[in-house]
């Protein structure tokens, strides 16, 4: 339980980077919203990775062995992230907020899994 509730608090870090860094590429910068995902994902993900190796999962592990894996995991996430506002933007047709709602929903949920059973699964 001590371990969801510190994922969940990083991840609310983490989702409220994401959403100042899309926000502000797209309100303030200029930048479509897809290719907006990018650095909003990107900032986040590196908080991300430093709050769950050292506080989330308090991993001992090599870097070398779990980064690739939490590499993996956010190329996975970022893939889906762009998928989701592509979807909801361009195709849809739909507000961006609506695919950032969507993005912030499933991606933790996603990685969240596939970090406590495979990233940091055999490092506990």
């Amino acid at each position: 339980m001590k371990t969801l509730l510190r994922f969940g608090m990083s991840g609310v870090l983490a989702t409220l980077t994401h959403v100042l860094v899309f926000v502000v590429c797209v309100e303030w910068l200029g930048v479509a919203p897809v290719p907006a995902a990018a650095p909003a994902f990107c900032t986040a993900l590196l908080l991300s990775y430093g709050l769950n190796y050292h506080w989330t999962f308090a991993a001992t592990g090599a870097h070398a062995v779990l980064l690739p894996r939490f590499a993996v995991v956010a190329v996975a996430g970022l893939l889906l992230n762009v998928s989701i506002t592509y979807a909801v933007v361009d195709v849809g047709g739909y507000w961006y907020g609506y695919a950032l709602l969507a993005v912030v929903t499933v991606v933790p949920l996603l990685t969240f899994l596939l970090s406590r059973f495979w990233v940091f699964g055999e490092d506990r």
